[in-house]
């Protein structure tokens, strides 16, 4: 069940923000959003954070203006060197301006979402994601389309 009594946005971006996020202008924060380590947190003016999103932030997150994060998604900057040690690896994560991560996506570090690209549900992000694609699962990972074609008014 969810609870009832939402705490407002502005309020979990003024909390964030006292804890080193730096986040600008008219960025909507949903209920249930996670953030391990604030002060690596970097968001553009008016975006939108989705329910339920997970920043496990090891390392920075970059995210644009105007770009989503929709539902569920969980946005991660480390890992382990898993023939080893197993220590901690980081890398950044780049979401552009404009870009849109849509529900239940998972990003790994050292992704690089271009600007106004869309990518698909339930896809894993690893490596770049080009500029107004559309990157998706079917046949694998891979750019479908381009998200704009011209001057077709999207």
């Amino acid at each position: 069940m969810s609870n009832p009594w939402q705490i407002s946005s502005r309020l979990r971006v003024a909390v964030l923000r006292a804890f080193g996020a730096e986040i600008g202008p008219g960025v909507t924060f949903r209920p249930r959003t996670r953030v391990k380590f604030p002060w690596k947190l970097h968001i553009g003016a008016g975006c939108w954070i989705g329910e339920g999103v997970w920043f496990h932030n090891q390392d920075d997150v970059y995210i644009g203006a105007n770009a989503v994060v929709s539902q569920e998604c969980f946005i991660t900057t480390g890992s382990h060197r898993a023939r080893s040690d197993m220590g901690l690896i980081t890398s950044p994560v780049h979401i552009d301006d404009g870009a849109w991560v849509t529900s239940r996506c998972m990003v790994l570090g050292g992704a690089h979402i271009g600007q106004s690209a869309v990518v698909e549900p339930l896809t894993v992000v690893r490596g770049e994601v080009p500029p107004n694609a559309v990157y998706g699962r079917v046949p694998g990972p891979s750019v479908i389309r381009e998200r704009f074609r011209g001057n077709d008014g999207l």
